[in-house]
């Protein structure tokens, strides 16, 4: 299954601690692509795994993350203008 995963943490004292743990999950997973932004590849199960390990870190209240699936990543059309953020980064 293709992901793209987007979030948004509060960076108040707490978010300052939780926004670099919540990266680097994402990170383990999924391809960094722009600041908040992942993409890539996910089973079934290790997509279940992402969202049990990041539930734990998101607060309810004050941040907030989406996670875009599709069947495959052909089905999707991405263009890309300006800087590109990461050597991670995938062109389609």
């Amino acid at each position: 299954m293709y992901i793209i995963l987007v979030y948004d943490i509060m960076t108040d004292k707490d978010g300052k601690k939780i926004l670099p743990k919540v990266f680097k999950i994402c990170k383990r997973y999924l391809n960094h692509i722009q600041n908040s932004v992942f993409e890539g590849e996910l089973s079934q199960v290790q997509l279940r795994e992402l969202k049990i390990e990041l539930s734990r870190l998101i607060r309810d209240d004050k941040d907030s993350l989406i996670i875009f699936k599709n069947r495959q990543s052909k089905w999707l059309e991405k263009e890309c203008f300006g800087l590109k953020d990461d050597d991670d980064f995938n062109f389609l």
